[in-house]
């Protein structure tokens, strides 16, 4: 699957003024505003646009990130890794880790922090396929693409025998749902993309039809995570 299929409008580079005044521009280029610090939203996906929470995104790890995160093992790809907060935490305790964002932007901040970051598609071949010990779907990424039992089974691929994946979930009540997203900024917006949400409660059914078992599931304050296996 190409990054165009799986993050449609990603790689744009032009714009264009649509009936309702907006600018159509590339989710990339929103993106990239957002972690620069312009309010940015999201429609689509929640009852009412929200404001992309990335003053969460910019600052350390904090204590429910670091429940998540102590449960990474080993060498650890952080795919859509935004600017890097989660995957500078695991630098920082001597992991081997790998930041992956489709953004430049983000690998840039990334770098900044001190990571190995790489601006790759995770679909796109990847260093040490099959050898990961670990692959972190962080801050709602399960949800990349709209398509979360592929992403799993793309996941489970990079991994080393005995490997993990780390997923963040939707809390238990969400089930499974996909939506047709844009984001939003200053009078611009990009086209729709795929986007979903998993629940803590259904993650096993989707875990299991990617060749995956739910290891480990976890609450820490609200915030919901697994551990995956093969």
């Amino acid at each position: 699957m190409s990054t165009a299929e799986f993050y449609p409008g990603a790689d744009g580079l032009g714009s264009e003024t649509l009936t309702d005044g907006h600018a159509h521009v590339s989710f990339s280029e929103i993106f990239a505003d957002a972690l620069r610090g312009i309010p940015c939203s999201v429609r689509g996906v929640y009852a009412e646009e929200e404001l992309l929470p990335v003053h969460s995104w910019l600052r350390p790890a904090d204590r429910a990130d670091r429940a998540v995160l102590s449960h990474c093992e080993g060498a650890t790809m952080d795919v859509g890794c935004g600017p890097g907060r989660m995957s500078a935490h695991l630098h920082e305790r001597g992991h081997a880790v790998l930041a992956v964002d489709i953004v430049r932007e983000a690998v840039e901040q990334a770098r900044r922090r001190g990571v190995p970051a790489l601006r790759r598609n995770v679909f796109d071949p990847m260093p040490g396929e099959g050898h990961w010990d670990t692959v972190l779907l962080a801050d709602g990424n399960i949800g990349i693409g709209g398509q979360p039992g592929a992403l799993l089974r793309r996941c489970a691929e990079l991994l080393g025998p005995g490997g993990r994946l780390v997923v963040d979930l939707d809390r238990p009540g969400t089930g499974l749902k996909t939506h047709e997203a844009r984001l939003v900024s200053e009078g611009r917006r990009t086209s729709i993309f795929p986007w979903a949400q998993v629940g803590a409660d259904a993650v096993e059914p989707l875990a299991r039809k990617a060749g995956l078992q739910v290891d480990r599931l976890r609450e820490h304050h609200g915030r919901w995570f697994a551990v995956l296996t093969p």
